[in-house]
């Protein structure tokens, strides 16, 4: 792949900003997945991603997971269970943008990344060890979204928002964990990629942990 495919993935994402309303579940994790997205391009162009194939491979192989989600989902199908409660929920008046962001990085992390390892490896016949310094340069800029989450949509640390039960419920989940589960779990997957059987059981079950993960981050709050 090329930059070309990288800024098709983009392109897509900014039109789904312009077509959801500002509100929207899905549209607040959209932003700032658009926002990252755009970052990577702009360092991959910089050069600060030595293999620049293995790079874009990875991002877009990774993006097009979510925006597959959103085709089926639009579609009236059935996105993974990972993604399910962030479309379900995403109009809900009693859920807060903070929630919406973290549940779509949630589904993204935990379940996408995994296999964008597994997908990126079989298109460049690699290992997983030979893009794991790619993984983690991916996952550096990853980390600003979660930076940007908590700055732009959680409230200040006044005692209210101390007490706060989202404060805690946010503050249980981590994105540095989501990042080591997601390594292991496409390593899992490398190593069942010739059993059919045991790669879909695995892959459901990934699925439904962390699905059930993001229905607790989308629970509403008075």
């Amino acid at each position: 792949m090329d930059q070309t495919a990288l800024q098709d993935v983009i392109h897509r994402m900014r039109a789904l900003d312009s077509h959801w309303p500002a509100r929207d579940g899905v549209a607040v994790f959209n932003r700032i997945y658009l926002l990252v997205t755009e970052e990577i391009a702009r360092r991959i162009a910089a050069g600060e991603f030595p293999d620049r194939r293995s790079a874009i491979t990875l991002d877009v192989v990774f993006a097009r997971r979510y925006l597959t989600a959103v085709d089926l989902a639009t579609a009236a199908g059935r996105p993974p269970a990972c993604w399910r409660p962030l479309f379900q929920y995403r109009r809900h008046p009693g859920i807060r943008p903070t929630q919406f962001a973290l549940a779509g990085i949630n589904a993204h992390i935990g379940y996408d990344l995994a296999f964008a390892v597994r997908d990126t490896c079989r298109a460049l016949g690699c290992e997983p060890s030979d893009i794991e310094h790619d993984f983690d340069r991916v996952g550096d800029v990853l980390t600003l979204m979660e930076e940007r989450i908590r700055d732009d949509l959680m409230p200040g640390p006044d005692l209210l928002e101390i007490a706060d039960p989202l404060t805690h419920l946010v503050g249980a989940w981590s994105l540095d964990r989501a990042r080591e589960g997601a390594w292991s779990a496409a390593r899992v997957l490398w190593g069942v990629r010739d059993l059919p059987g045991l790669s879909q059981e695995f892959g459901e079950r990934l699925d439904a942990g962390v699905g059930l993960v993001g229905r607790c981050l989308l629970t509403p709050w008075p």
